[in-house]
């Protein structure tokens, strides 16, 4: 991943990953596979759990330990209400950004 790629997924990532709570509650490695898996290669496990703490401190997400076949219970993260309605204004910013994007790109050509 470039410089530049990875700059802008800083300032993406925690909307994709309410958007992926918002399907399913997960737990930190489960996020961090799922990212991989969809070509975000170089994201960090660190940077997944220093994000989740984010969230989990602005009241985001609820928090469901769960037993864990190996070590200590897992942190299980759903999305809440106010998660939700962060997500969709991280919707609604996403919508206007590449909206006005879009004009800058065709505006280019002409």
């Amino acid at each position: 991943m470039g410089k530049q790629e990875t700059e802008m997924l800083k300032g993406v990532l925690e909307g994709i990953v309410l958007a992926i709570l918002a399907g399913r509650a997960a737990y930190g490695y489960e996020i961090t596979a799922w990212l991989r898996e969809q070509g975000f290669s170089d994201i960090a496990e660190g940077t997944i759990y220093a994000l989740l703490v984010r969230i989990e401190q602005r009241g985001l997400v609820d928090i469901e330990k769960v037993p864990s076949e190996k070590g200590p219970p897992r942190k299980v993260y759903s999305l809440n209400a106010q998660g939700h309605a962060s997500l969709d204004e991280f919707w609604r910013t996403w919508s206007f950004l590449t909206e006005r994007l879009q004009q800058l790109r065709n505006r280019e050509g002409n």
